[in-house]
Formats: C-alpha cells, sequence, structure tokens
C-alpha cells in the first residue's frame, strides 16, 4: 500500500507510523509506504548531539520550526516543505533480515529515481544516504523491531536548503547539502516525484505499490484493530489525511 498525504505535522505521521507499526506487530499484514511533506522540522535521532543544533530552541520557536527527539538511527536532520519525505513501514522477509541490506536498499531505490531525472548520485563510503558533487541529497534514519521497519529517508526535491544553516546536517561538518531543484536548475513537481519513487521503491523491495488514500489507510486499521480487539485511540472517528 502506497499512501501520498501532502503536507503532515510530524506528530500526525508519526503517530500514523506507530499505529501502522503495532497493528502490524498484531497481525496487519499489509505493507505500507508513506509518502509526504513536513512542515519545518528538525529531529535528533538516537545518536543526535544537541552541540548539533546551531541555534536555541527559543529561536526555533520564533521561526515556526518544531523540534523532535525520535528513535531513529542516525544525527540531526531537517525536514521541510519540498521535501519527499518517505516511510516504509515493512515486515521484512527471512532473506530480508539484514539491517545494512536494507539501508542499501533503501539508497538503491533513491539513485534509481535520481536517475530517471538525469541526476548522477552515489553512496558515500563512510556515510550513509545518496550524495552528489555538490553535496547530500538525500538523508536516512530507520528504526527497525522484531523486523518491522519504521522511520525512512527525506529526499530535498524543492527545499529551502538556508534551513540546513540552523544545524550540523547528519552530524557531519564540511559536507554540503543539495536538492534535485538545485542539481536540475529548475524546480521539480512533486507529485512526480512520489510516483516515479514509487516505482523505482517497488523494483528495489520487490513490493506490490497499491496506491489508496489515507482515508483508506485509517478505516484497514480501524477494521483491523477491532477485528483483533485492539485499542483505536491512535484513530479517531473523524481522522482525515489527504489522499494520494
Amino acid at each position: 500500500m502506497v499512501v501520498w498525504h501532502g503536507c503532515v505535522q510530524y506528530s500526525e505521521a508519526l503517530d500514523l507510523q506507530m499505529q501502522v507499526c503495532e497493528s502490524k506487530k498484531n497481525g496487519f499484514a499489509e505493507d505500507v509506504l508513506l509518502l509526504l511533506e513536513h512542515p519545518p522540522t528538525i529531529t535528533l535521532g538516537r545518536s543526535g548531539k544537541a552541540n548539533h543544533l546551531l541555534v536555541s530552541e527559543n529561536y526555533l520557536k520564533s521561526q515556526g520550526v518544531g523540534l523532535w527527539n525520535v528513535d531513529r538511527g542516525g544525527d540531526i536532520t531537517f525536514h521541510g516543505p519540498g521535501q519527499l519525505v518517505g516511510y516504509p513501514i515493512l515486515s521484512l522477509s527471512a532473506s530480508e533480515r539484514d539491517v545494512r541490506g536494507y539501508m542499501r536498499n533503501l539508497e538503491e531505490s533513491l539513485i534509481r529515481l535520481l536517475a530517471s531525472y538525469g541526476i548522477e548520485s552515489r553512496r558515500d563510503s563512510q556515510f550513509t544516504g545518496v550524495w552528489t558533487d555538490q553535496g547530500k541529497v538525500a538523508a536516512m534514519g530507520v528504526h527497525i523491531s522484531r523486523w518491522i521497519t519504521r522511520h525512512g529517508f527525506a529526499l530535498n526535491v524543492n527545499t529551502d536548503l538556508s534551513f540546513y544553516d540552523l544545524i550540523v546536517p547528519c552530524g557531519i561538518s564540511g559536507r554540503g547539502v543539495t536538492s534535485m531543484e538545485k542539481q536540475l536548475s529548475h524546480p521539480v513537481e512533486m507529485s512526480d516525484v512520489a510516483e516515479r519513487y514509487t516505482r523505482e521503491f517497488a523494483v528495489v523491495f520487490k513490493r506490490n505499490p497499491i496506491r489508496i488514500s489515507g482515508a483508506y489507510l485509517l478505516n484497514e486499521l480501524r477494521i483491523h484493530s477491532e477485528t483483533a480487539g485492539l485499542s483505536c485511540d491512535r484513530i479517531p472517528p473523524d481522522a482525515k489525511v489527504h489522499s494520494y
């Protein structure tokens, strides 16, 4: 199942990830790929260092930038409008149960996507993510529990890169960041990037990309929760998200 949400508050997306993950731990069979954007948000992963945030929390608040400590791997990163964020929530099969292999597959799916736009990108032997000659274009950080994945990647499409001046991106000094827009010298339609990424993700991860609406996913989770006798507290009856 693939859902394109549009712009979603970070807390809302995190809550939905947790709901899907918990449902999968309790028998929900479908793998889900959430594709979305966030309002300006900075997140610190499990390896995040406070000194990699270069401004005060009060300054972030004054600029309307959220700040979250989260349980993904990695250091500090930025999310914001014009950035495609992907949260694959997958049950990894026995042959897929290799954390490094999973990360390399995420990188591969993004490298293939960028190549479809004529952007040359690659892995870096020292650092996770996807890189170009002008800097890092996609950051990654995941959480895997009972071989179910959460969190994922952030690809700079038309991102305002000045937000990265607020942090040491991914805790890596001296390495710049870039975007698809900067590489191509023109903006890129986000819905087209989401569609192309869906195809590349399906090829690399050998999944069937059934496109559904957010409302459909919420209803499926609600039905599963009721059938399994689980709490539906995370899914209010009037919950709404943007459709694909």
